[in-house]
């Protein structure tokens, strides 16, 4: 006959406790004394009680699992980032958590409640739009904080970070254009106060005058990364009288955006306008005309940010803010083409 599994009474008996004292043990331990835990740990192991996670974290203080906080889990272009994540946390038995800070933007002290209320060992942001107050109250937390940047990331702080080159990828694409006879070249950029935004229309500028081309700034479109903004962008740009023959996109889901708004209003992609992306997200090679784009390597971001944090977590020591830079490359498809007239 199969014997039963243990149960808190068994664990309670073996201790010479009460169940209460044990559930306090094993869920809010400083309510207890260090003894009292100790024995009730022992207990557990005697009696082979499956212990929870808050019994785990009474064992090595650890909650045993991260997380990562992502600006919009909506956004396709961040699924190889966390497959990388997960890879490396699931091969050292530890769990990811998830939250969305476009439902749920990270607020001062929030960090360091994650960390000291033992929800997370350590944490991942995909968010370079975390306030500076916020990141500057991380100071209560133990030199070597553990909070990683990918992708993103932030100025204030004291983090390490691993993201693209962005500047390279963006002078990649531009040249791309140039080489095509184009001239005429707009952008649609990202969020105002996005670091992604600023870096790649900053590299943008310095790419056109590289090529001795005024840039333009009635053919610099706003956008946030999105595919409405990419439709919003082409109808802004069939409106113009005088427009570009070929932009270059923040993101991928904008040039999609863009490019299935263009094809819908009977605008020819490439011949009229070629449109280059950033980001090669899975769906960039499947639409037509397939989308000229600059590919980042999204699966090594995560696995080498969660490597960064596990080292951290094995081995804490005061924080460094490093940075690591992945290549980019260019990848051509149908979306671009030679400039109309030459031009």
């Amino acid at each position: 006959m199969r014997s039963k599994a243990p149960r808190i009474q068994d664990v309670a008996e073996a201790a010479g406790v009460s169940t209460a004292t044990v559930s306090r043990a094993l869920s809010d331990p400083e309510r207890v004394s260090e003894a009292t835990r100790r024995t009730v740990l022992a207990a557990v192991e005697r009696t082979g009680y499956s212990a929870n996670r808050a019994a785990r974290m009474l064992r090595t203080r650890r909650a045993g699992a991260v997380l990562v906080l992502v600006p919009n889990l909506g956004n396709p272009f961040f699924s190889q980032i966390l497959s990388g994540i997960e890879a490396v946390f699931a091969a050292a038995g530890t769990s990811v958590l998830i939250a969305d800070t476009q439902e749920q933007p990270i607020g001062p002290g929030q960090i360091a409640r994650y960390i000291s209320g033992g929800h997370a060992d350590g944490l991942i942001s995909l968010d370079g739009a975390i306030a500076p107050e916020t990141l500057a109250d991380e100071a209560q937390l133990p030199e070597g904080a553990p909070l990683v940047f990918a992708c993103e990331w932030s100025a204030a702080g004291r983090f390490p970070s691993i993201r693209s080159d962005n500047a390279d990828g963006v002078a990649q694409a531009v040249d791309h254009l140039v080489g095509l006879g184009h001239r005429r070249i707009g952008m649609v950029g990202g969020p105002d106060g996005n670091v992604l935004s600023a870096a790649r229309e900053g590299a943008f500028r310095d790419a056109l005058a590289r090529h001795r081309i005024a840039p333009r700034d009635d053919w610099f479109v706003p956008g946030d990364f999105s595919l409405e903004a990419g439709r919003q962008a082409a109808r802004r740009l069939l409106e113009m009288t005088d427009r570009p023959t070929a932009v270059f996109c923040a993101a991928d889901q904008m040039a999609l955006g863009l490019i299935g708004e263009l094809r819908s209003r009977g605008a020819s992609v490439p011949e009229e306008l070629s449109v280059v992306g950033f980001d090669d997200i899975e769906i960039a090679e499947h639409v037509w005309p397939g989308l000229t784009t600059i590919r980042q390597r999204r699966h090594d971001l995560g696995r080498r940010a969660a490597e960064i944090l596990l080292a951290r977590l094995a081995a804490p020591e005061p924080a460094r803010a490093e940075t690591t830079i992945l290549p980019v490359a260019l990848v051509v498809r149908g979306s671009t083409g030679p400039a109309p007239g030459g031009r």
